[in-house]
């Protein structure tokens, strides 16, 4: 059966989807046994070509936008380019969080296969973050042996800059990392969350996209909403009301 995509927003010049976690945006060598991307079957589901002008990692939710020609693709990957558009994330770390900006340089991560010709020892570039905590929570479940309990916050992250796995590699800085990052993140955290709550997958979900429309000069303002999965870890948090506190924030 041939997976369906939640379509947020679509008109003559783009169409927004929210992406589900662990899909592909496209096709790529790092992975050659794949078989199911977004584009591909959004392609397939909407009946014209479409094409990408920004991206989220593999196991990341949330909204994702597309152009319908490439000129609208290039007008949006401009938007994106002088910092237009505004990307508002919502994530589960562990430990309890404050609210505040993290400036803090990443080196160029790069991949064995598709980087493999790419200049290896490129300086650090400049990388920001905004972090604002949405609500926190103390649950009777261990999973560390020094404490009783296990703590968590549900952060609003908003990326200044876009570098790769950005977001979970400054939540790593801080040394409150994204729950159920497996790459960054604190395995003993991830597993007992899964042991307890029954979700494995990265708690980071790209929740809305604003930006002006690149045609009619609209500005729009699109949010996905949460998979049953990381719904589920919201009702074992007592965060059921959780779209109240996004729209609390500025």
């Amino acid at each position: 059966m041939q997976t369906l995509l939640q379509i947020l927003y679509r008109d003559e010049f783009l169409v927004v989807v929210n992406k589900p976690a662990g899909m592909l945006v496209h096709r790529s060598w790092l992975d050659k046994h794949e078989t199911v991307f977004v584009m591909q079957t959004l392609r397939d589901q909407i009946g014209q070509l479409v094409y990408p002008v920004h991206r989220l990692d593999r196991p990341t939710s949330g909204v994702l936008l597309f152009a319908l020609s490439s000129e609208v693709a290039r007008l949006l990957s401009l938007a994106f380019e002088t910092h237009q558009v505004q990307k508002t994330y919502l994530a589960v770390v562990r430990g309890i969080i404050g609210s505040g900006r993290i400036d803090y340089p990443l080196k160029p991560r790069l991949d064995k296969i598709a980087d493999k010709f790419a200049n290896a020892d490129k300086p650090p570039e400049n990388a920001i973050t905004d972090y604002q905590v949405l609500a926190t929570t103390e649950q009777p479940f261990v999973s560390c042996r020094r404490f009783a309990t296990s703590r968590y916050s549900l952060v609003r992250l908003t990326p200044i800059t876009g570098r790769k796995h950005q977001l979970r590699r400054h939540m790593k800085h801080i040394f409150h990392p994204i729950v159920g990052d497996t790459t960054h993140g604190d395995k003993v955290q991830n597993r007992a969350i899964t042991a307890n709550v029954g979700t494995q997958r990265l708690l980071l979900h790209a929740h809305r996209l604003d930006f002006e429309h690149p045609i009619t000069g609209e500005p729009l303002s699109i949010a996905a909403p949460l998979d049953d999965a990381f719904g589920q870890v919201m009702a074992a948090f007592a965060w059921e009301n959780w779209q109240d506190l996004t729209e609390q924030m500025p």
